[in-house]
């Protein structure tokens, strides 16, 4: 379920728990994955302090759920702009426990910042009562539809994006009138610690957000604790697991699954936009984002150019930890093994090495590797992506390239790059995946039911309550024993001309 962490060789094991003194708690330590250096020690939270936890969170719950949508837009956005001056140190620490050069954390800071301000201003307008007729001839009742909290809710967060990622589901359940409660990765314990503080120091008598830090134990404990949903994002692995523990208490779940997904280059494209996109998508985050790009099809007329320009803009990126380095670490040592086992398989099935290969491997760091002819069953295109790597593969026709893109188990992302933007429909048509992006590649946090500013990241933390009236002059429905021969007369007329028997 969380990710187990497994440093790369030379560096302190990163996120584990140990016993400290006999008989104490467990401490979770975080290590910087650059440097092997402790970020910072949190507790190893179990069930007790977890069942504390969740019940402190109820009883917030209630003051916060009484407050209202406009009342509560004003908290959220006061927490917002602590944030906001906060974000210094907050990319800092995304940087320190994650590996990311501050750049990249400091775009994530922003992004979810934008969504916490957008689902604050915009709760009330989503979820509050509004009107609805009945939509039938007689009109014969009217009613209104409106959102309530569902009351405390579970995030469990994953690492790679230990900000934004949760953000889309804290802000949406604390937005819809809930209370959260928040495990962090156990990679990221600080990240989830400084989100949680900066709300205290707003509501320190008002816990609407607890952090809860710990291991794989302590997210079992949450998915355990009968909270009144659960919001999961991370792995689909790590999806299977929370959904058995979920349903042990019958506990609804959203699920917020990644998966870098497929680019589709068109003749008509503009190859640079087209080669940029490519590798930034495969490579941002030593290619470890939720989303983004693993395999290029090329129409066969552009393929080598477009593949020279990827080759030239990988060969620039350098990993490192220091500023001018493109990306940082790999922060789990299986999956450097992943990686190096996809580019052995591609090679030996046949795939050619256009940038990089297995000498690129220099734990904790890949250097990016670009492979092409490869093989549609090796693993480099089957398995998890979880690395800088990329696949540029050419397809004849863009039937052939739509067949290559639904071969995949679960194909969620697919970027298309061309100049007939209005040509897209048709071809997304034959795609069965979830999102279409044009022109650009998805890699921040639009992907999954908790994508950025979408009502529906609102809704799915509220639970629908009609209130309908019966109209005067309703002719079937009397809601009595009592049948009226003249209202029937009236309704059969009504019903042969409506439906015209």
């Amino acid at each position: 379920m969380a990710e187990s962490a497994q440093p790369a060789t030379g560096r302190a094991e990163a996120g584990r728990s140990k016993n400290t003194v006999a008989g104490r708690s467990k401490v979770l330590t975080s290590y910087d994955p650059r440097t092997g250096e402790v970020v910072g020690e949190y507790a190893s939270m179990g069930a007790g302090e977890l069942t504390r936890t969740v019940r402190s969170a109820h009883s917030a719950e209630h003051w916060w759920a009484a407050l209202g949508f406009d009342a509560r837009k004003r908290w959220l956005l006061d927490w917002k702009r602590a944030i906001a001056r906060g974000t210094r140190d907050l990319v800092e620490l995304i940087s320190s426990e994650t590996g990311k050069p501050r750049l990249d954390a400091a775009i994530e800071v922003t992004l979810a910042v934008e969504h916490l301000d957008w689902v604050a201003r915009h709760a009330g307008r989503t979820l509050g009562r509004t009107n609805r007729l009945s939509a039938s001839l007689r009109r014969d009742s009217t009613g209104t539809i409106g959102h309530l909290p569902l009351g405390v809710v579970g995030v469990l967060g994953p690492w790679h994006n230990p900000v934004l990622t949760p953000m889309n589901s804290i802000a949406g359940a604390m937005a819809s009138g809930n209370a959260v409660v928040f495990k962090p990765s156990e990679l990221t314990p600080g990240v989830g610690a400084w989100l949680a503080d900066t709300w205290n120091h707003l509501a320190p008598n008002q816990p609407v957000l607890q952090v809860v830090t710990g291991d794989s134990a302590t997210a079992a404990a949450l998915c355990r604790s009968h909270v009144d949903k659960l919001a999961y994002a991370g792995s689909n692995a790590g999806a299977r697991e929370v959904a058995a523990l979920a349903a042990q208490s019958s506990t609804p779940l959203v699920v917020e699954q990644g998966g870098r997904g497929a680019m589709v280059v068109q003749v008509d494209a503009k190859l640079d936009a087209a080669a940029a996109a490519a590798v930034y998508g495969a490579m941002a985050n030593a290619g470890q984002q939720p989303a983004g790009v693993r395999c290029v099809y090329v129409a066969d007329s552009v393929y080598e150019p477009f593949l020279e320009l990827v080759a030239d803009q990988a060969k620039r990126l350098r990993p490192g930890a220091d500023r001018r380095a493109s990306y940082g670490p790999m922060i789990l040592e299986s999956q450097i093994e992943v990686v190096r086992r996809q580019v052995r398989d591609a090679v030996t099935r046949g795939a050619r090495l256009v940038v990089g290969g297995l000498d690129s491997i220099r734990e904790p760091y890949i250097e990016p590797i670009v492979l092409t002819d490869v093989p549609e069953v090796s693993s480099a295109v089957t398995g998890e992506p979880v690395g800088p790597v990329l696949v540029v593969n050419r397809v004849a026709t863009m039937d052939e390239a739509a067949e290559r893109v639904n071969a995949a188990e679960n194909p969620r992302t697919v970027a298309v790059f061309t100049r007939d933007v209005r040509s897209v429909p048709e071809f997304a048509a034959h795609l069965r995946s979830e999102l279409i992006t044009v022109n650009s590649a998805p890699v921040y946090g639009v992907h999954g039911p908790g994508r950025i500013r979408n009502p529906q990241v609102l809704r799915e933390f509220a639970r629908a309550q009609t209130i309908t009236e019966k109209h005067p002059s309703d002719q079937i429905t009397s809601g009595t024993f009592e049948k009226h021969p003249r209202r029937l007369r009236v309704a059969r007329a009504l019903f042969r001309m409506r439906h015209r028997v």
